[in-house]
């Protein structure tokens, strides 16, 4: 407990759809808050909003932090703000927690945390769920990897944006954790989308349906918050198709490793890159629907 209360000053590394109101609410709740993001015009957008503090380069903004908290792209995203004389690893104090909340691989948040034990920093790989409405509403879902005493320590500061918070195993397994998530979502919406459109052309209320089945079985968080929007064909909401496929090719490399079986997620990422294909790449991962819905 009176390690949570040392905690003041912390780093938020990646402004982008989740990070910008994830780095938000630590200051909401009173962290000493600095953010550093590769576009410095989003930083000086997020300053504004929440009055907390910008820096130009990683090593400025991490120089003073107790935990860093980083959400950028992917694995080579990573690296960028790890390595190198301004990055992360080589400016920050001794006993340092880095929670990278990246979508990321198994195997580099495994090298990070090795890494760390050599170094005298803490690693732990903490993917996120719940999409941008999850970050704006603090209710994200955060799926982590690495040591109970240091998921201790850190797990105060997220739950700033996290609701359900879960220490999966050892390092690595936020990630995986994360791969099965993205796993479960592709073949769910897939479905979603064939469902509907069957009820479509079985001229049936739609609304209706979905109104009766969302409260059964059936029910998903896909369905709950994308159904209306499904319906009327839009399909900017969310999480795109790019960082969807992005995703199901870490799970497939992982996937590879491990002998695991993935048909069904091969052939919707099939689908996702005919969205892609067809001009959706920043679509919502709800857009299969524009594959079935004719």
């Amino acid at each position: 407990m009176r390690r949570k209360m040392e905690i003041k000053n912390v780093t938020f590394i990646g402004l982008g759809v989740m990070g910008y109101n994830m780095a938000g609410h630590l200051k909401k709740n009173n962290f000493n808050t600095t953010v550093y993001n590769r576009t410095s015009s989003v930083a000086e957008k997020w300053i504004k909003e929440f009055m907390g503090e910008s820096k130009l380069t990683p090593r400025e903004a991490v120089s003073n932090a107790d935990v860093v908290c980083i959400c950028v792209g992917r694995d080579e995203d990573l690296i960028s703000v790890m390595e190198g004389n301004d990055g992360i690893i080589n400016n920050i104090k001794d006993n340092t927690i880095i929670v990278d909340h990246t979508t990321a691989s198994a195997d580099i948040a495994r090298k990070y945390y090795q890494r760390g034990k050599k170094s005298n920093f803490s690693f732990l790989d903490a993917p996120v769920s719940g999409g941008q409405a999850g970050a704006e509403n603090a209710i994200l879902s955060v799926m982590v990897g690495g040591d109970q005493d240091q998921f201790d320590k850190a797990r105060h500061v997220m739950s700033s944006y996290g609701k359900t918070i879960q220490l999966i195993g050892n390092a690595g397994s936020g990630q995986l954790a994360k791969m099965i998530n993205q796993i479960c979502i592709a073949g769910l919406v897939q479905g979603l989308s064939e469902a509907m459109a069957f009820g479509k052309k079985a001229n049936l209320d739609m609304e209706k349906v979905l109104q009766v089945i969302s409260k059964g079985a059936a029910q998903s968080w896909q369905m709950e918050n994308r159904y209306k929007t499904m319906l009327k064909g839009k399909y900017e909401f969310g999480f795109a198709v790019d960082w969807m496929r992005k995703d199901l090719s870490i799970c497939f490399n992982e996937a590879e490793k491990n002998g695991a079986s993935l048909p069904v997620t091969k052939i919707v990422d099939k689908y996702y890159e005919d969205v892609q294909n067809n001009g959706g790449s920043r679509y919502d991962t709800s857009s299969l629907m524009t594959l079935v819905d004719d």
